[in-house]
């Protein structure tokens, strides 16, 4: 039988050193290496100086998908300004949207991320409609994660 369509396997992230934004984001999300990406107990680690897969926990609570983490020697972090007039060039910008369910959980993550190295680029949380933080990771991509309804 031929798949009809693909599907996203993995949201894959440049940055100047997979291992370190790989367990920022191990540690945020909960996610697991996937099997022969996991820190070496002792020794060189190959593998976290050229690509890494995270990939949810089975008992996750969101069936959300996984995350590469891709050595680009070149990588220039996104310049990330709010509102819908954004100057810049022709790059695609994207970003992750996580989400939580209330806003005492949302204040959690916000001391979370910037505890595991994040900081925060926006603050929106008196939006009545969506409370949200948007945040850079160590590598400077930016992410939200807001109140989900």
């Amino acid at each position: 039988m031929t798949d009809r369509h693909p599907f996203v396997a993995q949201t894959v992230l440049d940055c100047p050193h997979p291992r370190r934004l790989a367990e920022f984001y191990r540690e945020l999300l909960g996610y697991a290496y996937r099997p022969g990406d996991e820190p070496p107990d002792d020794g060189p680690d190959a593998r976290g100086t050229d690509w890494l897969v995270l990939r949810p926990q089975p008992d996750a609570w969101s069936a959300g998908r996984g995350l590469a983490f891709q050595a680009n020697a070149e990588y220039v972090p996104p310049v990330w300004t709010p509102g819908p007039d954004r100057p810049g060039d022709q790059q695609m910008m994207l970003h992750l949207d996580l989400a939580v369910g209330d806003p005492e959980s949302l204040e959690h993550q916000r001391a979370r991320v910037v505890g595991l190295g994040g900081t925060v680029l926006h603050d929106r949380t008196d939006d009545a409609e969506e409370p949200l933080y948007v945040f850079a990771d160590p590598a400077g991509h930016p992410f939200c994660i807001f109140v989900s309804s």
